[in-house]
């Protein structure tokens, strides 16, 4: 396994499935929305702890401007990406040569297939992947970019496969045919 260099992203609820769809969907929706605390009250900001009149809002936990911009990695023009999205837009550049099928993206990122099913439209909607009228994904060179700025913060180096949670269940499925393995060898 590829040893983190960071953790210092953002991250969807481990216990979301004890949501209903409409409240999850409502939640995923209005994820980085400004909130402005109570008359009276105020907002702490899970980074840097300081009370705040306006934050932004991740699933119940509130960021300021400024640390919700620093929990934004390069090139993700703007969307909060976490882990779900590298191992979607990771997953599909690994398997560029035969893309994947929208059903097999959405149960091999590591959330809930509703979340899972709300990424990938985003991701399709937001022009960082593809999908075709048979439901099969590509990465889009947005895609590809904001896939890099994740890998970088979380490991520190470009993407490659094995940072996947699907390539530690699976890695035959990332491993390029041999060329010349229907050649008879001379030794």
């Amino acid at each position: 396994m590829i040893q983190k260099k960071s953790d210092f992203i953002f991250k969807y609820p481990p216990n979301l499935q004890e949501l209903d769809l409409a409240t999850m969907v409502s939640m995923y929706r209005d994820r980085g929305e400004p909130r402005r605390a109570a008359p009276g009250k105020y907002l702490a900001c899970a980074v840097s702890h300081k009370l705040l009149k306006h934050a932004k809002w991740w699933f119940g936990i509130y960021y300021s401007q400024s640390a919700w911009d620093s929990l934004l990695t390069k090139s993700s023009e703007g969307y909060p990406l976490t882990e779900a999205e590298l191992n979607l837009l990771g997953l599909i550049l690994a398997l560029e040569d035969d893309p994947p099928h929208r059903e097999y993206v959405e149960k091999n990122i590591g959330v809930l297939p509703k979340l899972a099913y709300l990424i990938v439209n985003d991701l399709r909607q937001f022009g960082f992947i593809r999908e075709d009228d048979h439901g099969f994904l590509t990465i889009a060179q947005p895609g590809e970019r904001a896939l890099q700025g994740i890998c970088r913060r979380i490991f520190g180096k470009r993407f490659i496969p094995e940072m996947l949670e699907v390539y530690h269940l699976n890695p035959e499925l990332f491993k390029k045919p041999d060329q010349h393995s229907d050649q008879a060898s001379l030794f």
